[in-house]
């Protein structure tokens, strides 16, 4: 069981790393099922700083204090070696701080692998999401990423086909990687294709297997199933559409009106 919240808290070094005592305590929190939110309240943490660590290091099944411990010790001694940066180099736009910045895409990335995309795929994803203009050329990614070209492609490739990105050309006609608000529906709508298709393979098997049969009546029971999964991740996703993305109409007077599109929606 965990500590006590007084007892955790005198351990606790608010604003500062955390320590090894303060990542066994998450890994019996996390043991005992409490929320990210309890943990940081007994350690008297932000819960934001308990579900940065949880994610960056293996998520909540997979966490373990040391090898938390070891990891991050590693990434201090490697920022450590990095060369300075060159005071020509411009500031983060908006004032932001390039550390939690680096640390968040870090925590989204984790949060996109454990969710099923590879490493690579989700640093080019992350690195989209957190860009002001919500694009990027290819060149750019290799310059923000650090990697190959090939290993971008890869991955533009790969984004591309989950209907999570998409291309375009720019007035200098380079191609130029976008996600943006439709980007969410394109890969909704794609997710609700690849149920429909699972659907109708398995419906197939039960006329190869033989209606009545036990393995017949499985197949049909996953058909049955992805079918209504795909028809509420469509209706869903239209639903979403319209009701977040929808523009509002302009009046004779020159002003929007939004209460057509909301009065359509509830009908």
């Amino acid at each position: 069981m965990l500590e006590t919240p007084r007892t955790m808290k005198e351990a606790a070094m608010p604003g500062g790393r955390l320590t090894q005592q303060e990542r066994q305590q998450i890994a019996l929190g996390l043991a005992d099922g409490l929320a990210y939110a309890e943990i940081a309240r007994r350690l008297d943490r932000p819960t934001s700083t308990i579900t940065r660590e949880v994610m960056r290091n293996g998520g909540p099944t997979a966490y373990r204090a040391d090898l938390a411990h070891r990891a991050t010790e590693r990434r201090a001694h490697r920022r450590r070696q990095i060369v300075p940066r060159d005071p020509n180099t411009p500031p983060q736009p908006h004032g932001r701080d390039a550390e939690a910045v680096r640390e968040y895409e870090e925590t989204f990335t984790t949060l996109l692998m454990q969710q099923g995309l590879p490493k690579m795929m989700a640093r080019a994803l992350t690195c989209l999401f957190v860009t002001d203009a919500g694009s990027l050329t290819a060149s750019e990614l290799v310059e923000r990423l650090q990697v190959s070209p090939a290993s971008v492609s890869k991955a533009i490739a790969f984004l591309e086909s989950q209907g999570l990105i998409r291309r375009e050309r720019d007035e200098r006609r380079r191609e130029r990687y976008l996600v943006d608000d439709g980007v969410w529906y394109q890969s909704m709508v794609a997710a609700a294709r690849a149920n429909a298709q699972l659907a109708q393979t398995a419906r197939q098997g039960v006329g190869v297997l033989g209606p009545g049969t036990p393995a017949a009546a499985r197949l049909e029971n996953i058909a049955r199933f992805m079918d209504f999964v795909g028809e509420s991740i469509a209706r869903a996703a239209e639903q979403a559409r319209e009701i977040l993305y929808a523009k509002p109409e302009t009046t004779a007077g020159g002003t929007a009106d939004a209460s057509s599109d909301a009065g359509s929606t509830s009908a």
